[in-house]
């Protein structure tokens, strides 16, 4: 496979809530099923900053350093030689950079949107505290964490594990076909939490569907510190 796009992705800010799998089935792409943990369906909202972006090998002006947060889940797709790929699905990926946005949907028919994003991140003796936001429809959204000490391993088998061990990009192609793209990373390591803080109108940001997480804490909360990653060059499942 030839890489698409090389970057860092760095201290990704992970919230997870459980979710009615029927909820996610007009979402799954076509030849995918729902990943599933310990009897439990997951959505995910996460942020976390690209670095050291690179598109086929070249840096491209302002686009280099960027937020982004995104929804997503979790699924899986029986490969006929490889056997089951474990991936993801986005429900929306808000970026500050409009040209990722045509690039990345355009290609990956990704659902990608272009907001006024910003990041905060502070280092203190007792840990971090990482914070993303972004302004949407006349609201600004934000969430974030507060650690209390060093990165550690994940635990194998762990939630930790299956939230962030997923190495495969879907997206609805049509009716019949999927887009499928490889994402490389090393085995990440996980912050322990302190406190966590979510003002995200999901509604707002995510379309009615979702708005019953406004009224919904997170069964788990994770920072990842990242890695560097490559993005493959996508292919159709057809």
């Amino acid at each position: 496979m030839s890489t698409f796009l090389s970057a860092e992705w760095r201290r990704l800010v992970m919230l997870n809530y459980p979710i009615d799998p029927t909820v996610l089935e007009p979402w799954l792409p076509k030849h995918t099923e729902l990943d599933i943990w310990n009897g439990v369906c997951y959505v995910s909202l996460i942020g976390f900053m690209f670095q050291k972006t690179k598109i086929k090998g070249f840096s491209i002006p302002f686009h280099i350093n960027f937020e982004e947060v995104n929804l997503r889940f979790y699924v899986r797709y029986q490969d006929p030689e490889l056997g089951w790929k474990r991936g993801v699905v986005f429900i929306r990926e808000l970026v500050p950079k409009p040209a990722i946005v045509m690039v990345a949907n355009g290609l990956y028919r990704e659902r990608y949107l272009a907001v006024t994003m910003a990041h905060d991140w502070k280092t203190s003796p007792e840990g971090l505290a990482v914070n993303y936001s972004w302004r949407q429809k006349g609201r600004r959204h934000n969430f974030g964490v507060e650690t209390s000490g060093p990165a550690i391993d994940m635990i194998p088998g762990s939630e930790a594990e299956f939230i962030t061990e997923h190495y495969w990009g879907y997206a609805q192609w049509d009716a019949q076909r999927t887009m499928q793209y490889q994402v490389d990373h090393p085995r990440w390591q996980i912050h322990p939490i302190k406190n966590w803080h979510c003002a995200v109108d999901f509604a707002l940001a995510y379309g009615d569907t979702f708005a019953f997480l406004n009224d919904t804490e997170p069964s788990s909360v994770f920072l990842a510190e990242g890695s560097p990653v490559t993005v493959n060059v996508g292919a159709l499942i057809e």
